[in-house]
Parts: structure tokens; C-alpha cells; sequence
């Protein structure tokens, strides 16, 4: 996958998770039995450069931000949630996370099932590229969810160079 996000997708299976209709944004239903899912993504993430991962400074207490260091190599501002925040894993029970696509990403996402439009970009107070990720179930859905993350790490630096999901 490429800095600007592959648009086709492969359809999520079953149904969308229940969530809620506002802050916070939180998935109801559909998490994992186990936190190996969790695990696998985290992993797959470990090794994006310049990532700094810290407390959220706008999600819940507990989840886990992908943020990067000040300086002049970013994206365009409509690439991060706050700050230099990009995306967040939720703590358990929820599982699910936070990030901001390209818009045409965030469609793709969205119709194949795996995301939904934050509520509050919705309303336009923050990127409409921001979507809850639904927590992924198996360790195919972590690949594609370690892959939605790889491509919000690519717009929030503005890379164009390949950032494919180890399998």
C-alpha cells in the first residue's frame, strides 16, 4: 500500500459492531475473545520510524497514541486527530481505535465495512478522515486494521514510499 491508501478493500465479514453515537466514540459489541488480535497489530506497528507512542491526549484514559515528533516533515493538517496524534488504540473491553485517513480512504474503509465516520468530524470540528477502525476479531482482521494504520501513518507524514503489513 502506498502512501494514499488502496481503495478497494475487502469486505468486512457479518455485521458492524454496535458503537456510540457520540464522545467517546466507543465500540459496544464484536471485540475479541481474546487480546491476541490486539497483540498482533500492536506488533505490526512496532516498527514505523519516528513513531512515538504515548498517552492520548484526546481519547480515553488509558488508550495508546501513535503521535510523531515535531518538525517540518508532516503531512497536511487534516492528517491528525490533535497535535501530532494520528491515531489511538482503545484499552479493553473496547479494542477499536481512532485515525485519520485521506478521504477517499476513509470511503473505502467505510464501505467495505470495517469503519465508520468519527461522529464529531460528522459535524466538521475535526478531519473528515477521522474513523473509528472496529476492533479487529482475528489475526486477519489486525493485518487489515495494522494496514488502515499504515496508511494514516503515510498521509500524517506525507510519505509516498511502500508501508506494507508484515504478514
Amino acid at each position: 500500500m502506498s502512501g494514499a491508501v488502496p481503495v478497494a478493500m475487502p469486505e468486512r465479514p457479518g455485521p458492524r459492531p454496535s458503537t456510540t453515537p457520540t464522545n467517546p466514540h466507543t465500540q459496544l459489541d464484536q471485540q475479541p475473545s481474546d487480546d491476541r488480535p490486539r497483540q498482533r497489530l500492536i506488533g505490526q506497528l512496532a516498527d514505523l520510524p519516528d513513531v512515538v507512542w504515548a498517552a492520548s491526549t484526546i481519547s480515553v484514559p488509558g488508550a495508546q497514541a501513535l503521535t510523531l515528533p515535531r518538525g517540518p516533515h508532516r503531512g497536511p493538517p487534516d492528517a491528525f486527530m490533535i497535535d501530532t496524534e494520528f491515531a489511538h488504540l482503545h484499552p479493553a473491553p473496547d479494542h477499536s481505535l481512532h485515525l485519520v485517513l485521506p478521504s477517499a480512504a476513509a470511503e473505502a474503509a467505510i464501505d467495505a465495512g470495517w469503519a465508520e465516520q468519527h461522529p464529531i468530524a460528522r459535524l466538521g470540528l475535526i478531519s473528515p478522515g477521522a474513523v473509528m477502525v472496529y476492533a479487529p476479531r482475528d489475526a486477519h482482521e489486525a493485518d487489515i486494521a495494522a494496514g488502515l494504520v499504515r496508511a494514516s501513518y503515510a498521509y500524517a507524514t506525507g510519505s509516498t514510499r511502500s508501508l506494507r503489513a508484515k504478514t
